[in-house]
């Protein structure tokens, strides 16, 4: 390793620990004004402040927010029964009980703002610093350790990524616990988050027990090989501990954005400066998600830069995350419009259809209606004729921020994908499924809206669509999508998960004219195109019959080709056979009549 590269990793592995132990350094001042300042309402503001005078905890410090939350869930609960007691023994004329009742669904939004406004910690005294240590170093250090990368020969090598403890993936048993531990959790969590309500964790389970049959037992995949993606027997303590710590985050920041106060008050300056307000854990995710795919993004042109189509693609994902997904939405809350990202596509932007969304947009003027328009368009219209023309590489490896970052951080574990048969099935299962459930959610809030029902079928459309958010929005997309990297390899969302995907790879199966072309008599084997193919793909099983490669989840993003050292995989947009899509394996027959191609 160059020296620059080693004072690269020092610099970001401090800025890594000084971030991480932000989170024990907070302190917190439970006074009347921190409270008015996190709560909106004058009944729940004196209810809080009363009930901390008679436990004696106003003005009360806490040494971290993991000491500070429960006690102020304590309060709340105290403060509930206070203003019940209020409301029983009469209210004055034109007050509502609404107005003075405590709801459950009001704890999460006043804890999170609570803990905020009674951080006095050292982050709040002096966010600069910490950004400057934490964002600052982390850059520098990242820039250093990938600069070096540019003076080594062009081309893509192997350079021992599966004897590496970071890139080396896990056995099999290990994700067998990885799945488990992360289904299960998420399951149980679930039944809290719907407010103690079973019944769509056991549906979500039953559905998770029926595909596990039909792919193991009714396909029989149980008695084939579960694996081509890992070392058989040993796992890389590196990867599981990067695994580890991006699942910690993305389980901090969906659902106890309480216990990152001091990461989301550092980026404050920022926020301010873009959109003129406080940030929120929504922007520290925007910020951080951006400033990934940009420093990687270099990674990414020192790797890649002896082919012109990576360097292009790189740049063009690069610049939709910072343009479209970050500083375009911050804009325009600056200006008073609604938050909108003109590049994210229902269904993966399932709120898209959602009430309060469509309400914004109608009540914005000319260019709310204009985001309404834009949006549908994209989805009726621009899906399926871009789909056509270039399949779904144009969204999935040009534009789409989700694919953005699988390609810039996660290029590192793209050789973990798994090429086996049994993945292959149960990817068509789940996607599909989540597909399926993207429809009916939205289905199913467009009637209420229109309607004004508030339940279709007996099911109601407000936790239907909170179960889809959680599972699938928070669960799958973040926790599982991007935590398992290091662990199952960087398209596990993309692949298994995505509703958009899902629905571009229908268009480009069967109605595409994108295909990646192979010349079997030229293929030697080597393997380098499936170990590299991010999306499970075995693409040497076709390369070597000399078969085109059309599958719904190939989203042209042309390493296999790029990595292939005798030329035998192109990415090519052709008209031909179009309604077959390379149903049989195509081959020259040579008779008296002369030449033909099947």
């Amino acid at each position: 390793m160059h020296i620059i590269q080693k004072l690269g990793l020092s610099l970001f592995v401090i800025a890594l620990l000084i971030f991480t132990a932000m989170l024990g350094i907070d302190n917190h001042v439970l006074s009347a004004d921190n409270i008015r300042k996190a709560v909106d309402n004058e009944y729940h503001q004196n209810a809080l402040i009363s009930q901390a005078e008679e436990q004696g905890i106003l003005d009360k410090a806490y040494s971290t927010s993991f000491a500070f939350v429960p006690a102020f869930k304590v309060l709340l609960k105290d403060a509930q029964k206070s203003l019940k007691a209020q409301v029983k023994e009469g209210l004055p004329e034109g007050v509502k009980k609404s107005q003075v009742n405590l709801p459950n669904w009001k704890f999460k939004d006043y804890t999170f703002a609570a803990t905020r406004s009674t951080n006095t910690g050292p982050v709040a005294s002096n966010p600069q610093l910490f950004l400057l240590l934490t964002f600052g170093l982390g850059i520098l250090g990242g820039l250093l350790y990938i600069l070096p990368k540019f003076n080594l020969i062009p081309g893509i090598k192997h350079d021992h990524i599966y004897h590496r403890s970071s890139t080396r993936g896990l056995s099999f048993g290990w994700r067998a616990i990885f799945l488990g531990v992360a289904t299960i959790g998420t399951l149980l969590y679930g039944v809290y988050y719907m407010g103690d309500q079973y019944f769509w964790p056991a549906l979500t389970a039953i559905i998770a027990l029926l595909i596990i049959g039909l792919v193991l037992f009714y396909q029989g995949s149980i008695r084939r090989n579960p694996s081509k993606s890992a070392s058989p027997s040993i796992t890389g303590w590196l990867g599981i501990l990067t695994g580890v710590f991006l699942i910690g985050f993305y389980v901090l920041l969906y659902w106890a954005p309480q216990h990152i106060t001091s990461w989301i008050i550092m980026v404050d300056p920022v926020s301010k400066m873009l959109n003129g307000g406080a940030a929120s854990q929504w922007f520290l995710y925007g910020l951080l998600y951006t400033i990934v795919i940009l420093v990687m993004g270099v990674r990414m042109f020192a790797k890649y830069r002896h082919n012109r189509y990576h360097l292009i693609r790189t740049g063009s994902v690069m610049f939709f995350q910072t343009a479209f997904a970050f500083l375009l939405p911050e804009i325009l809350v600056r200006l008073n419009y609604p938050y909108f990202d003109f590049k994210n596509i229902w269904p993966l932007n399932y709120t898209f259809f959602f009430d309060w969304n469509l309400n914004n947009l109608m009540n914005s003027g000319g260019l709310g209606l204009f985001m309404l328009v834009w949006g549908i368009v994209l989805v009726v219209i621009a899906v399926p004729v871009i789909t056509y023309f270039f399949g779904k590489r144009w969204y999935c490896s040009w534009v789409c921020g989700c694919g953005g970052l699988a390609e810039t951080l996660g290029d590192p574990y793209r050789q973990l994908s798994d090429k086996s048969l049994r993945a292959w099935r149960f990817e068509r299962w789940i996607i599909h499924g989540v597909l399926a459930f993207a429809v009916i959610m939205t289905a199913m809030v467009l009637y209420t809206y229109f309607t004004g029902e508030k339940e279709v079928l007996s099911f109601n459309s407000n936790n239907v669509r909170s179960w889809y958010g959680f599972v699938i929005g928070a669960g799958f997309a973040g926790v599982v999508g991007t935590g398992f990297y290091p662990l199952m390899g960087n398209r596990v969302w993309c692949r298994f998960g995505c509703p958009l995907a899902g629905y571009l790879g229908l268009v480009q199966r069967f109605k595409s004219r994108f295909r990646i072309t192979t010349n079997g008599g030229q293929c030697i084997s080597c393997g380098n195109c499936s170990t590299y193919c991010e999306m499970g793909i075995d693409v040497r099983w076709y390369a070597q019959r000399g078969q085109d490669i059309v599958r719904s989840s190939c989203v042209g993003c042309g390493v296999c080709s790029a990595v292939c050292p005798r030329g035998v995989l192109r990415l090519e947009n052709s008209s031909e056979d179009v309604n077959q899509r390379a149903t049989a394996i195509r081959a020259l027959h040579i008779t008296e009549e002369g030449v033909s191609l099947s």
